[in-house]
């Protein structure tokens, strides 16, 4: 049964890329589909995959085995899990966390020590939340799944103070190898005020994400629509009951450029 399903999860993944030949489609998807359906992850985070097809955008995004990851903002290690499958034991993956998000209950806790206990090559990173720093030149692909639109956002309840976008996408831009790809998934919003839009909605315009990381070097290579939900209703909270899990996201993928 599990066969089957890999196959049809496949046969899907290759249809979403958009890579030179079939053969070299099949060769970026194979890790990342088998990594997707192994069994051992928790339940309630495969229980998200249909929602978030993490088997279309990680081959889109073009995370291959070896490489030097990092998730920021992790949460709960939803991508930090399968990413580790897929880079394998040659590869490595650092989930970054700002300090204000890091769980204090034993339940957050065992979550983690868990996941680190199944998946050796993880290390997980505690940082100010605006003061984001890794070393220069040392990863070959980063993850932001729903978090870029949190650096506009402030919040005195939860420790947040006021972000500078500008310089965490320049700190990731040294810390990026030449060559080296930055992923962005997130709430799709209308134009607008972005920090009034994000305080407000939790989404951000893909035009400002763009602009963003073009301005500090990036180069957008590509964009999906997979995560496209045309039904959403963008003046909806993310977290609202009727369409949390079922937003409109766009996905992004950008390169730090080999010279220059």
């Amino acid at each position: 049964m599990r066969s089957t399903a890999l196959l049809f999860i496949t046969a899907l993944t290759l249809s979403s890329l958009s890579l030179s030949s079939p053969l070299a489609a099949k060769e970026v998807a194979r890790p990342i589909v088998a990594a997707v359906a192994a069994p051992g992850r928790p339940a309630e985070q495969v229980t998200l995959d249909e929602g978030r097809k993490p088997a279309d955008i990680l081959a889109f995004e073009g995370l291959k085995p070896g490489m030097k990851a990092a998730d920021v903002m992790a949460g709960a290690g939803y991508y930090t899990e399968i990413m580790a499958r897929v880079v394998g034991p040659k590869g490595h993956v650092t989930a970054y966390e700002p300090t204000q998000f890091l769980p204090t209950d034993d339940k957050g806790k065992a979550i983690w020590t868990s996941l680190v206990a199944r998946n050796p090559n993880v290390t997980q990173t505690a940082y100010p939340f605006d003061q984001f720093t890794a070393a220069p030149n040392s990863l070959d692909f980063t993850m932001l799944h729903l978090s870029y639109h949190d650096l506009y956002w402030e919040s005195a309840q939860y420790k947040v103070p006021r972000t500078d976008p500008d310089a965490f996408v320049a700190t990731l831009f040294k810390a990026t190898k030449p060559g080296g790809i930055v992923a962005v998934i997130d709430h799709a919003a209308l134009p607008g005020d972005t920090r009034a839009t994000v305080e407000k909605l939790h989404r951000i315009d893909p035009a400002v994400v763009k602009a963003d990381f073009v301005k500090a070097g990036f180069v957008l290579e590509a964009e999906s629509d997979v995560l496209k939900v045309t039904a959403d209703d963008h003046s909806k909270m993310v977290f609202d009951p009727s369409i949390r899990g079922k937003t409109d996201r766009f996905a992004l993928r950008f390169r730090k450029p080999k010279k220059g």
